[in-house]
């Protein structure tokens, strides 16, 4: 290729033979566009390394070439004679491209000049650079001129591409094998020209000296690598790195949803506004600033604008890169920061001491919590095992004086899922109230009032629960007031959970220091908590008098009464007496209907982590407690027959002093509410799922569309699971809308419905997709699981669907989200409504739960629960939200814009297409492949594909290590 010719009142472009020299390239898609420059003089060497994520690094020499540096996967630049020449000694013909064409190897060098595009391939991503311009001494030359030449030259390097697209045998190949050259170089180019035409134009004649001074390194580069220097326009930094001098996204105004554009320097520190009616996505930084507002993208600076009025930040996520996150947001020192995230020693430890750790010094308000797992998760109850569960949910709480921003996300706290992933970002402002209300941390969903606040006290009051210096956060959402939230909360906890019985009256309440014989009354009911009774050992096998007690106890129990759910009501008695324990709290088995304490019989106790709450918070006068137990269970356990412990269920209500806890509540009592509020039953997982859409009527007959896409599909997906989620979801396999039968199990879809005439499509990109991402299966392998065997084995469902990026400018990067939606259309087509879930839960039975059948009777070491019936198997932490546009016959928006179902812009190509014979799911095996194709046409060999996976995989981001799995050790892959 020719140099254009220069203005007529300088040397031959490019020479240098008046004077020193530089070429300015500009880094193109995947990475972050910056720019390095080249001397005149000197020979270097361009080459991908992939030490800390892919990067292109630079290497300079004074005069000519060491042997050394000279690789088969380097680019060779030579500007030594004015002109600036490429070369390369890649095995792969198509390797490396100038303006789209090929650059055979062994062949001419090319000679490049300003506005050409060079591409390099490696493992399926193309990296490349933009000859942006070149400065001498004597002037400036490319886009620094006049804003008209500049237009010519991105003229002139958009007519030399539109030949070698129309001079490719197939175009629609080229463009697809060339995903990292785009216009946006240019029109950073054009821009650079306008901006820089009063001081750089070629009559302002840049002085040397000051040159020289701007490529500082340069005056000891010899022999060396150009090492990242923050201030420096020669450094590469690697992509985290790069990532945390991204700017984000303005927004002008408070009342538009997203982000819009703004100045630069402003980015970071514009907020954004959103009703909590729709997710948006987070920016990519290789896409640059959006400009459709439903496309716009968030970044974590935004969310968290303006900081200075930031009071405490929680945060619960996955895995968490903690430098990046203070020095990219500008976290002040002193902010008291709160990070729930996963490890997988401290999460399965038993000790308290593991829960926590403040690893900077110089932020002394900063702490991690490690949330516990519990034993059921484990396999066979041996914590060395460590089970497969994971804590894995994205959420951000903001408090601020006048508000509290609740951010959820598919996103980790790490740079890459924040820069160069798609990921979903909901979040809504809730207003501050005038004083607490502390009424909304027990309230349910069926309540006219959302159970939003509950929600989030209760998965918080989790995560928390054994670090009591965090406690103050159950204090601080109760003053603040979520009944506006635009959808609802859908949490998982590890457990094995059984259904809430309904309402029971109890005759006996714990309240105070007494025990209290009143009728309780369903409105102050607030739930339920399972817990155990212990010391039954002690009781009835230690003492002389054992066989009396026990004979006592049969008789006791045999006169109780049975209510519908096998269970009898026991009497809790606080027992002061005990010297060892000031909380202790007794057990009685006695006659309900003529009870007198010296006829009773003391079963045990409550367990002393339950007891040290209950007690306070019952002499306080805020809870009342009654307790239910199975009879034949504790009988059982008395006489020896089983060893497992008697189950208890812990009924709490309204004490006479609730209305008034926010007066008297200390600090010491947080902790202690905490646990109450951690404790008590919640619907989870499916089972929550299933609450929040059976207050709507889904007409069966009208849906359109109902779709899931997941970054990660489980190792035991089948159609029982599949079944379960539909069905959980709204899904009924009958066509009569009207009918009146009231068995809950009528017209329920199993799995034979699901095998039949499958409920649901799953969206998971093809291998080709992820091919021909911009950087190639470097990013998905880290992020996409679907093991081969769980494709081969719902292979012949057909329910797989590509799941293509939208809008536009997101494809060829990967998607990290777990989004689901069921759509309806009305009969006459006039409107769209149903259902949007995001979040972090994949598509699997680790997240959403296992339905198992209830336990066996055959089996005397399975503990009975106190209620029957189907157990639920969750085995992760997650978090997600849900948002609904109901039926118009349910709809709540009266004198308001109804919302559609279309108003939740989808990261994906909706409808999305199915997949072609010959298209295949980017499994752990297909991508396995892919990485060794790729490695065979670089190299023709295996070896360098083995030595970069060590260097190339990070811990931070590795999520499909712990989410392969679900609930079953043989089922891991």
């Amino acid at each position: 290729m020719e140099a254009e010719p220069p203005p007529e009142n300088h040397h031959d472009y490019p020479s240098t033979s008046g004077g020193l020299g530089y070429f300015h390239l500009r880094l193109l898609a995947p990475v972050a566009p910056l720019l390095l420059i080249l001397r005149s003089d000197r020979l270097y060497c361009l080459s991908l390394s992939l030490r800390r994520g892919p990067r292109l690094r630079l290497l300079a020499f004074p005069n000519r070439l060491h042997s050394w540096c000279w690789r088969r996967r380097d680019l060779l630049l030579s500007t030594s004679d004015g002109f600036l020449r490429l070369s390369h000694h890649f095995h792969s013909a198509d390797a490396v491209r100038v303006n789209g064409r090929p650059l055979l190897r062994g062949g001419c060098p090319a000679d490049l000049t300003v506005g050409d595009e060079v591409s390099l391939l490696h493992r399926g991503a193309r990296y490349g650079f933009f000859v942006e311009k070149f400065v001498s001494s004597e002037g400036l030359y490319g886009v620094a001129g006049p804003c008209n030449d500049a237009l010519v030259l991105r003229a002139e390097s958009l007519r030399k591409r539109l030949r070698a697209i129309s001079e490719s045998h197939d175009p629609l190949v080229f463009l697809r094998d060339s995903p990292c050259v785009e216009n946006r170089g240019e029109d950073v180019a054009v821009k650079k020209a306008r901006e820089e035409d009063g001081s750089l134009a070629p009559n302002n004649p840049i002085n040397p000296v000051v040159e020289e001074n701007l490529l500082r390194e340069d005056s000891n580069i010899d022999h060396e690598k150009l090492e990242h220097h923050p201030d420096s326009p020669i450094a590469t930094n690697h992509i985290d790195e790069l990532s945390q001098g991204v700017k984000g996204c303005s927004n002008g105004s408070t009342e538009q949803k997203g982000c819009s554009n703004g100045d630069t320097e402003q980015h970071r520190n514009e907020g954004c506004y959103s009703d909590g009616s729709t997710f948006f996505l987070n920016r990519l930084i290789s896409i640059g600033p959006d400009t459709a507002e439903q496309h716009s993208g968030v970044t974590l600076p935004q969310l968290l604008h303006p900081m200075d009025s930031l009071v405490r930040v929680f945060i619960a996520t996955f895995t968490a890169n903690i430098s990046w996150f203070l020095s990219y947001c500008k976290i002040p020192q002193n902010l008291p920061v709160t990070i729930a995230c996963h490890n997988k020693e401290r999460c399965w430890s038993a000790g308290r001491e593991s829960r926590t750790t403040a690893p900077f010094e110089s932020y002394p308000n900063l702490l991690l919590v490690y949330p516990r797992f519990p034993e059921v998760i484990a396999f066979g109850k041996d914590r060395k095992k460590q089970g497969v569960a994971c804590h894995h949910p994205k959420l951000l709480v903001l408090q601020r004086k006048d508000s509290m921003r609740v951010i959820v996300t598919s996103a980790n706290l790490v740079p890459r899922q924040w820069h160069l992933i798609t990921n979903t970002v909901w979040w809504q402002d809730f207003p501050c109230r005038i004083s607490p209300d502390y009424s909304t941390l027990f309230s349910k969903v069926e309540e006219a009032k959302s159970d939003f606040a509950a929600q989030l006290v209760s998965f918080i009051a989790t995560l928390i629960n054994e670090v009591p210096s965090q406690s103050y956060w159950i204090n601080l959402i109760s003053k603040y007031n979520f009944e506006e939230a635009a959808g609802y909360l859908i949490a998982s906890v590890p457990g094995l959970y059984v259904q809430s019985p309904h309402y029971l009256d109890s005759k006996y309440c714990l309240s105070g220091k007494h025990i209290l014989h009143m009728k309780s009354s369903h409105r102050l009911f607030l739930g339920s908590v399972q817990t155990s009774v212990v010391g039954l050992s002690h009781r009835f096998h230690i003492p002389s008098d054992a066989g009396s007690q026990l004979k006592a106890l049969s008789v006791l129990l045999s006169k109780c009464r049975i209510n519908m759910h096998g269970t009898t009501e026991v009497i809790l008695k606080r027992n002061t007496n005990i010297p060892a324990d000031a909380n202790a709290v007794s057990v009685l088995v006695a006659d309900l209907d003529k009870f007198i304490e010296e006829d009773s019989v003391q079963l045990g106790f409550l367990p002393r982590e339950v007891a040290k709450w209950v007690s306070p918070l019952s002499d306080l006068g805020f809870f009342k407690l009654s307790g239910f137990i199975n009879p034949k269970e504790a009988l059982e356990a008395a006489y020896g027959v089983t060893d497992t412990k008697v189950q208890l269920l812990l009924y709490v209500s309204k004490g006479p002093e609730f209305s008034q806890i926010s007066g008297l509540i200390q600090d010491e009592h947080l902790h202690m509410l905490c646990s109450l509020v951690a404790s008590l039953k919640q619907s989870l997982g499916l089972w929550r799922l299933e609450e929040v859409l059976s207050l709507f009527k889904w007409p069966e007959t009208l849906e359109t569309d109902f779709f899931y896409s997941a970054s990660s599909i489980g190792t035991s997906i089948n159609p029982q699971f599949i079944a379960s989620f539909a069905s959980a979801a709204g899904k009924r396999s009958n066509q009569d809308l009207d009918s009146e039968e009231s068995d809950p199990e009528w017209a329920c879809w199993t799995a034979n419905h699901e095998r039949k005439k499958p409920s649901i499509n799953l969206l998971f990109p093809t291998i080709d997709r992820v091919k021909n991402e911009a950087c190639g299966i470097q990013l998905s392998r880290h992020l996409l699981s679907l093991p081969e065997k769980t494709w081969q084995r719902l292979r012949p469902t057909g329910i797989f669907r590509d799941a293509i990026p939208h809008p536009y400018d997101r494809v060829g990067h990967p998607m990290h989200v777990k989004v689901a939606q069921r759509r309806f259309e009305s009969r006459l087509g006039s409107r769209l409504f149903g259902w949007t879930y995001c979040g972090s839960h994949n598509f699997s039975p680790a997240a959403w739960g296992q339905l198992l059948p209830p336990p066996s009777k055959i089996n005397p070491t399975e503990a009975r629960a106190v209620s029957s019936g189907p157990r639920l198997h969750i085995c992760n932490y997650e978090l997600g939200i849900i948002f609904i546009v109901p039926p118009s016959d349910m709809s709540k928006q009266p004198g308001g814009r109804r919302h559609e179902i279309n108003d939740v812009a989808l990261p994906f190509v909706v409808p999305p297409p199915q997949y072609m014979p010959g298209d295949r799911p980017a499994t752990s095996l297909a991508m396995r492949e892919a990485m060794a194709e790729a490695s065979i046409l670089e190299s023709n060999s295996l070896i360098d594909l083995l030595e970069d996976t060590d260097e190339d995989i990070p811990d931070e981001d590795d999520e499909h290590v712990v989410e392969l799995s679900d609930c079953s050790p043989e089922e891991k892959e």
